[in-house]
């Protein structure tokens, strides 16, 4: 069973997979409890196009890669509100809008670029293919993360369940917004080059969903969540060299295949 994990490019695969999946996991309550997924589906696709110019103005790496990817994400966030206060149209059709606009950007930007350009992985992931800095990137990711959602846990809890009562206990509400904001955009763009900016919904989505019908403690799902996508990612790099499929599409499967799990046996017990 280990076979796969001697060799040195599955052994950085299994540490990315379980930093990546943690990180996630644990970021994946404040996603739940945000009832957020959609808002951050879009997201997601919107940083297409950030790397795509990025590469066609500077050249693919982890730097150029990042900082468009974080710039574009931004960029829509931002958009979004102002447009969303300047007409009557709603946020959410309004962040459906752009980032449709902003993938078919990208779309086009990469077929400029030529398929000399290797940005599939952007797409769809290659978690096998992490150098040193994409590790690096996403281990203190990861730190600043898990550390702030934590120091940060009970305000951020009584902001999403209500904020007007935060806010009366002199919680800086929109501050607090704002940095959420900064660290789930930072969180997904470290997670593009292992599954792929189609596929990082499913990582800081589903982790929380297979928890939340099994506790009753809000702050049990962040590290329940945590373990849980690191356990689901580690899983889904095996099943992806057992069945030779890619790894981000079947770590994001696996995960999906859990969540089935876990609603069937809540089910269950909730009939017995």
């Amino acid at each position: 069973m280990i076979e796969p994990f001697d060799l040195h490019i599955y052994q950085r695969a299994l540490v990315a997979s379980l930093i990546i999946g943690f990180v996630n996991g644990y970021t994946s309550g404040f996603v739940l409890l945000h009832r957020s997924p959609l808002k951050l589906t879009a997201l997601s696709h919107s940083l297409l196009p950030g790397v795509a110019i990025a590469t066609l103005l500077v050249g693919l790496g982890v730097l150029s890669a990042f900082f468009g990817a974080v710039t574009a994400a931004v960029s829509i966030g931002v958009l979004t509100v102002l447009l969303a206060r300047t007409t009557k149209i709603g946020d959410e059709t309004i962040l459906a809008v752009l980032y449709t606009g902003a993938f078919a950007v990208g779309i086009m930007v990469l077929s400029r670029i030529g398929s000399n350009q290797d940005l599939d992985d952007w797409l769809l992931g290659n978690i096998l293919g992490l150098s040193d800095l994409d590790l690096s990137m996403s281990f203190f990711v990861g730190i600043i993360a898990v550390t702030m959602l934590s120091l940060f846990r009970r305000s951020l809890i009584l902001n999403l369940f209500d904020s007007e009562v935060a806010a009366s206990l002199g919680i800086r509400t929109r501050l607090l917004d704002y940095c959420s904001f900064a660290i789930l955009i930072l969180v997904l763009v470290t997670t593009l080059q292992a599954v792929g900016c189609i596929l990082a919904i499913g990582l800081i989505v589903t982790p929380a969903a297979i928890v939340r019908p099994h506790i009753t403690s809000p702050n049990l799902l962040f590290p329940l969540s945590g373990i849980v996508g690191a356990a689901g990612s580690a899983v889904g790099l095996f099943l992806s060299y057992r069945y030779d499929q890619p790894a981000g599409a079947s770590i994001a499967a696996t995960l999906a295949g859990i969540f089935l799990i876990s609603v069937a046996i809540r089910a269950l017990f909730s009939r017995a």
